[in-house]
């Protein structure tokens, strides 16, 4: 028996009353992650239309907004999610299995990850933003004729990335959670759904950044 199934013995999985049994309530929680991260797809993806049209419309605007992106930073962070993405994944796996040790280890490095995406996204890109008065609410200037589309351009960047940065506070603080959990052996092969389900959030919180990627800091390429 492993330590993760010993501890999970003395505290067996909540069964809701409403459920037949844990398998069923497992099914139901996933089901009920897929219809929220559904309603989470159509969100973004209306967000993205409407970046589409002001793009098309305003496009050498937005090349020039992009281009004053710094592409280095934002291709590390795309290569930390990456990461975050594989270690959830292997936490994942790691309930599966009943390891508890494994669990705990691979949801802290999750949220390291996390938390050095926000970090360079806080302290090297949107504080270089700002000295460069780059936020469109917070004194916005920069000459050129693009200017007005330019500074629409940023409107949209730094809606949608600290929407995104948001979605990512909200999965670090259900990682939390989930580390108690883990830390008094509630997964185990039996029971592992609160840690499969954040798994699927955290991978749709990644997907969205693998398009905002391109979307915001490719626009005409590179030179």
């Amino acid at each position: 028996m492993t330590d993760a199934s010993a501890a999970h013995s003395e505290h067996p999985p909540y069964l809701a009353h409403h459920f037949t049994d844990i398998e069923q309530q497992n099914e139901s929680g996933t089901l009920g992650m897929w219809l929220f991260l559904l309603t989470e797809i159509m969100f973004f993806g209306g967000l993205f239309a409407m970046y589409a049209v002001y793009r098309l419309k305003f496009f050498e605007a937005f090349r020039e907004g992009s281009h004053r992106l710094n592409v280095t930073f934002g291709a590390l962070n795309t290569a930390v999610l990456i990461g975050s993405s594989l270690t959830m994944a292997l936490a994942v796996r790691a309930a599966q299995l009943s390891r508890r040790k494994a669990i705990i280890g691979f949801i802290v490095l999750t949220m390291i990850l996390g938390i050095a995406f926000i970090g360079i996204k806080l302290n090297f890109e949107w504080s270089a933003d700002y000295h460069e008065h780059l936020i469109p609410w917070m004194g916005f200037h920069v000459e050129s004729p693009n200017a007005p589309g330019v500074r629409l351009f940023f409107c949209f960047y730094f809606f949608m990335t600290g929407l995104h940065a948001l979605h990512m506070v909200i999965g670090l603080g259900i990682m939390c959670v989930l580390l108690r959990m883990a830390a008094k052996g509630r997964f185990d092969e039996g029971y592992f759904a609160p840690v499969e389900v954040t798994g699927l959030y955290w991978h749709f919180v990644d997907i969205v950044w693998i398009f905002l990627f391109p979307l915001l800091y490719l626009i005409g390429g590179r030179y």
